[in-house]
């Protein structure tokens, strides 16, 4: 949920509140109105689901004290604050757990004495009157209802009355108290006692709030599981020494040691040493990565192999975990647009409901007579219809039903509970989605548009192929060239020299080396003059190369860059880079396919070279020689003939005003740099088939935030005139509100076995 205001920019502030009891969507909007009523508030967010509340303000204005007495106003605890993104995340979990100890403890309060009352109920009501068995339950009914167990329901429901609101504790508490009271003049006068139903709500009650503090536990698993991730200390070198530090005390620039097995305490670049590191936390992929001096790591990545020097580059709030979580909280956090109806009803619902429950004990008290054959009826098939009751008994009793029944709490985790489960689980393959919208955008994408080069293709040039003219061999010819390419700093010699590397061939020294320019290199190799290059160079130089033409004008046609070697003034091959194709990306395309979308490639090479990479891969449309500035062209092109459904997926950066046209745009190959303001979608590997998985994870969700909202709906209107009508017992009622709660998180982790990869063509429904 969010709302927004203006702020001053030179005092702006952000505050992280963690509020235990805020459960439904109505309890959220009151905690958001209460702050907004403070000068300088601006955006407000707030997810029911981690129980926080996000609040930006002007520190000129208004300070954390008076945020936190606003919530407090609502009728809500705060159980912290936190002011940095990190320590929220860590202070959440805490909060989690201090809350889960105290919910454990207020319900075996109050499940011992009820548990005493429905042993003394059942003797009592069948076989022989127990003496003073009013007093008794009254007794043991008491501190269930007003001390521990129920005080903090009570207390909330107080607040919100106070402030002229009503939330969900208001329900229980009138559906627990007065049944209490009305019990007590069971002392005066001879009547049906209320005092168990009073006890026995109030503790199903609260063990629906314990078992909903367990279940979203486990729908916030991965997002604590990324949180306690991190190395708790460092060794970092100071002063000639090693130094243990902690974490939080690292500077940028520090020289950090990361023996093997080790956590890289945060993000760096590898000074000395080299190593496979496991960045599965990041990327999703469990296979090691290579690194080596200057290349970049990820804190909390484990370092496999050797002892590495690594210099920090970020701390704190602008870690890759950091972005992670941040990234993820605002997904949990937002709202999907098919929600926005639920949520204009969900605030008028306590109100509602509470007159409902008025109308139906007048109506009970009134025409009783009229309304008796509903529980003559109904007292065929459910055994807790008592048609034999007065007019006051089955008054209250459905007044009663009305109250506790009702859950706006399951309506109001429809939404978050999904959203923490699905986010959760992309963020563990480093498919990183911003907003509720952008799931509903995604899932109905048609057409998505990939940019070559980085996206379909590596990015950067390899080694393709080797040929040999006659009288040479290939392992020469590569040689050759790989040595001369040596002395170059041309990213196409470097991967000629690679390649070779690669292939196990020794790259001897060069001698004499000089580079020409627009033409290519020369140098001496084994004292034998080599050059490489164009067909000028070895025009320039006199050297026949027209046995190698045909093949030159092949490798040209397949959109590779050939380079003509000679050895002492005679024609010896020719070598030929690429930009290659990743390897997922041609599976990564049929998978897009086998969804029913269309895709699209947008390049600004030629169009000889897109058109093979777009025949190795099976992209549908190519658009070719497109400048930076035109690839937005193309995407409203595209959005004139297939509406709001169009994708664009391009590294973040160079195809930022893309990506930003684009209905939903997804920053692919990210790495560390994971908040891209451009990106609706972040995925941190470069993997084409993490776009396939982030599609897959956008409908999995979405379908389970409708199919939550349809439950949640069908339930409240299906169970509420159930109960006005006489036709459920309260203790029944409290016991069904606390499941309808329950069953929405249980189907949103559900997701968890939803099947995301691009292998998998075939769709489940989870």
């Amino acid at each position: 949920m969010n709302d927004a205001a203006n702020t001053s920019p030179k005092t702006h502030a952000r505050l992280t509140l963690i509020v235990p009891g805020m459960g439904s969507d109505h309890c959220a909007g009151l905690v958001s109105e209460s702050i907004r009523r403070l000068d300088g508030v601006g955006q407000i967010q707030t997810s029911i689901a981690s129980h926080r509340v996000n609040v930006e303000f002007d520190a000129a204005t208004t300070g954390s004290e008076a945020i936190r007495h606003a919530v407090e106003r609502a009728g809500y605890d705060v159980d912290s604050i936190k002011t940095d993104g990190k320590d929220a995340a860590v202070t959440e979990t805490e909060s989690e757990e201090r809350y889960l100890a105290q919910a454990s403890k207020r319900l075996w309060i109050a499940a011992v004495p009820t548990t005493l009352i429905m042993l003394l109920m059942v003797p009592h009501m069948f076989w022989q009157p127990i003496p003073g068995y009013l007093a008794i339950v009254a007794l043991l009914a008491f501190p269930v209802v007003f001390t521990y167990g129920g005080l903090a329901t009570h207390r909330s429901a107080w607040r919100s009355l106070t402030n002229r609101t009503a939330n969900m504790d208001v329900l229980i508490s009138l559906g627990s108290l007065p049944p209490y009271l009305i019990g007590l003049l069971g002392f005066f006068y001879p009547m049906t006692s209320f005092i168990e139903m009073a006890a026995t709500i109030t503790t199903f009650h609260l063990l629906g709030r314990y078992l909903e503090t367990r279940a979203k536990g486990r729908a916030s698993q991965a997002i604590r599981k990324l949180v306690t991730l991190g190395a708790k200390t460092a060794t970092v070198e100071r002063d000639g020494a090693e130094v243990e530090v902690a974490v939080a005390d690292l500077q940028i620039g520090d020289v950090m040691i990361v023996r093997p097995g080790a956590k890289v305490p945060t993000d760096g670049e590898i000074v000395d040493g080299a190593s496979h590191l496991d960045e599965s936390i990041a990327t999703g992929e469990s296979v090691p990565v290579e690194k080596g001096p200057g290349d970049a790591v990820i804190g909390a990545t484990i370092n496999k192999e050797g002892m590495l020097r690594v210099r920090a580059t970020r701390i704190g709030a602008d870690t890759f975990l950091s972005q992670v979580i941040r990234l993820v909280e605002q997904a949990q956090g937002s709202k999907v647009p098919i929600q926005e109806f639920a949520d204009r009803v969900t605030g008028r619902f306590v109100p509602a409901v509470i007159v409902v429950s008025l109308a139906s004990f007048v109506l009970w008290l009134v025409f009783f007579d009229t309304l008796r054959p509903v529980l003559d009826w109904g007292a065929g098939f459910l055994p807790w219809v008592d048609p034999t009751l007065g007019r006051l008994t089955v008054a209250t009793l459905s007044a009663v039903a009305v109250l506790v029944i009702a859950c706006p709490c399951a309506l109001g985790l429809a939404t978050p509970t999904a959203l923490m489960v699905g986010s959760g689980l992309g963020a563990e393959r480093g498919v990183l989605i911003r907003s509720g919208e952008a799931i509903q955008t995604l899932k109905d994408i048609k057409v998505v548009v990939l940019d070559k080069t980085g996206t379909i293709t590596r990015g950067q040039p390899a080694l393709t192929d080797v040929i040999a003219a006659d009288g040479f061999d290939e392992a020469t010819v590569l040689r050759a060239a790989a040595s001369v390419e040596a002395g170059s700093e041309h990213p196409l010699g470097q991967s000629i020299v690679a390649g070779a590397r690669e292939r196990g061939i020794e790259v001897p020294s060069v001698q004499a080396f000089k580079a020409i320019t627009a033409r290519g290199v020369q140098g001496e190799v084994d004292g034998r003059l080599t050059r490489v290059g164009s067909r000028r160079l070895l025009d320039e130089s006199g050297i026949d190369h027209a046995a190698l033409e045909d093949a030159l004008k092949q490798f040209e046609n397949d959109g590779k860059t050939a380079m003509l070697i000679a050895i002492d003034g005679h024609a010896a091959g020719i070598v030929a880079v690429a930009d290659t194709v990743k390897p997922d990306s041609r599976d990564a395309i049929a998978a897009l396919h086998a969804l029913g979308i269309r895709v699209a490639m947008v390049t600004g090479d030629n169009e000889r070279t897109a058109r093979f990479v777009a025949e190795q891969v099976g992209v549908d449309e190519v658009m070719a020689g497109v400048l930076p500035e035109g690839k937005v062209d193309a995407i409203r092109a595209l959005q004139r003939e297939y509406g709001d459904h169009v994708a664009m997926v391009g590294d973040g950066i160079n195809d930022a005003p893309a990506l930003k046209q684009a209905n939903v745009g997804i920053a692919i190959g990210a790495g560390a740099d994971v908040a891209i303001e451009a990106a609706d979608v972040t995925l941190v590997s470069g993997e084409l088939s993490r776009v396939v998985e982030a599609i897959r994870l956008s409908r999995a969700t979405f379908s389970k935030i409708v199919q939550n909202l349809f439950w949640a709906w069908l339930y409240n209107l299906a169970a509420i005139p159930v109960a006005a009508l006489g036709l459920l017992h309260p203790m029944v009622g409290v016991v069904a509100m606390t499941a309808s709660s329950l069953s929405v998180i249980g189907n949103s982790l559900l997701l968890k076995r939803a099947r995301l990869d691009a292998a998998n063509l075939q769709r489940t429904n989870p």
